[in-house]
């Protein structure tokens, strides 16, 4: 069985190789497949620019070719890469961050929106980093680099402790906001996304009971 390009274009679906996850669907034609195959980096066929494109060539976002499969009828790619940034132009980590919520699945509501918040702040973030608006607060920040976040997160941390010792809940609900806030900015400044934070949590909670002796504190939370 080889490549069928006889149609043109073939969907490459790319996976990042260490967590499995789904990252984005683009198209390569054979000289694209080739292209890849030659550097070890995805090379696309853009179907609305019609030239080709070398994913992170200007963003820095490249992708690093672990492994290259095909499906039964040869139409069809599964490529496999380390990423060395977000595969999405809005920042995220993955293409696929939207979810449809099906008729009569559980999971609406109030903890739904709770949970999205943090992803969509996240997003509003990475678009400031990548498209400056004059006056953000957050550019600035982007602008003095991770000592000045590191600073801010720090000096956060202390208002939000302030906060508790006095038993002060709105305080704390403020303050514990601008924590989450610089926090966020950091992890956008140091190339970290909500996912990689999610993956390293979930990880730790499948672990609950197991001896964790790297990190002893955090053995039975």
């Amino acid at each position: 069985m080889k490549l069928d390009f006889s149609k043109g274009l073939l969907p490459a679906i790319i996976v990042d190789d260490r967590t499995q996850e789904v990252l984005m669907l683009a198209y390569m034609d054979e000289t694209a497949f080739n292209k890849t195959v030659e550097t070890k980096e995805t090379w696309f066929y853009s179907r609305s620019r019609k030239e080709y494109w070398n994913k992170g060539a200007t963003s820095g976002n490249k992708q690093i070719v672990k492994s290259i499969q095909y499906d039964c009828d040869g139409d069809t790619l599964l490529i496999k890469v380390d990423p060395l940034g977000p595969a999405c132009h809005t920042g995220e980590k993955t293409c696929f961050f939207h979810s449809v919520q099906l008729e009569g699945e559980v999971g609406s509501g109030a903890q739904d929106e709770s949970q999205t918040i943090y992803a969509d702040l996240m997003e509003e973030i990475q678009d400031r980093k990548l498209k400056p608006v004059e006056g953000s607060y957050t550019n600035y920040l982007f602008e003095k680099g991770v000592d000045k976040i590191a600073k801010k997160l720090i000096e956060e941390a202390g208002e939000v402790i302030i906060a508790a010792k006095n038993n002060d809940k709105e305080e704390l609900v403020y303050e514990t906001s601008d924590l989450l806030y610089h926090c966020l900015v950091l992890l956008a400044n140091q190339g970290v996304t909500l996912e990689d934070v999610e993956a390293e949590l979930r990880k730790r909670s499948s672990k609950k009971g197991n001896a964790k002796k790297e990190r002893p504190e955090i053995e039975n939370w």
